[in-house]
């Protein structure tokens, strides 16, 4: 049976920011394709053409921001819209989907950095979801002073306090905690190569198993 034949899954590539994600997932997906994987590789926001307009509404820091529930509930609106549109046709294609953030980085953000209710930034996450959750979560994790100097762009989350920040980091490492059989933690201040190895081992331990 050929790699796009069988059922799909869902990979999220996840961390504070300047981790590196969009390369080492730019740089998997070209591998996985060599390997003869079918691969959808998506973002969120903006994975959707609603996603793009409200991923300019989001990052804009010119713009007045968001109040954090309003955040929230755009950043969820992007990910009904990204499942419904994207994510869930590539799964029933039997694709790998690799999307850069997904449900981990709204309650790393909205939660532990925004400080709004655990429980029901969990719970509406999970609504919005209807289910669906990753096979595979990879988190790419380095000091968050080192992360902000490797940053690029101006959006408004590069401009919040290192406090804010360190918030962050903290959800994404208690999520990992929580669930050590669906997450993998790999640090990102190794060399790219190594970073690179590292996460096409963890994803072909998944899909091995599809």
């Amino acid at each position: 049976m050929s790699a796009s034949s069988v059922t799909g899954c869902l990979i999220a590539f996840e961390g504070s920011e300047g981790v590196g994600k969009s390369t080492q997932m730019a740089r998997a997906a070209d591998a996985l394709r060599r390997e003869g994987h079918r691969v959808e590789v998506t973002a969120e926001p903006g994975g959707t053409e609603l996603g793009l307009e409200l991923r300019a509404l989001l990052l804009d820091r010119r713009a007045t921001p968001p109040l954090p529930l309003a955040e929230l509930f755009l950043y969820l609106a992007d990910r009904v819209q990204h499942i419904g549109q994207v994510i869930a046709p590539a799964l029933a294609a039997g694709a790998l989907v690799l999307t850069d953030r997904f449900s981990a980085s709204t309650i790393a953000y909205q939660s532990y950095g925004r400080g709004l209710d655990l429980e029901a930034v969990t719970r509406a996450d999970a609504w919005a979801r209807g289910g669906l959750q990753p096979r595979l979560t990879i988190l790419l994790d380095c000091p968050v002073q080192i992360g902000l100097q490797r940053a690029r762009g101006a959006d408004r989350f590069h401009a919040e306090l290192t406090t804010f920040h360190e918030r962050v980091r903290e959800g994404f490492h208690a999520q990992a905690a929580a669930a050590p059989g669906t997450w993998r933690v790999i640090d990102a201040t190794q060399p790219e190569a190594a970073v690179h190895e590292q996460v096409l081992a963890a994803i072909r331990a998944v899909a091995s198993r599809r």
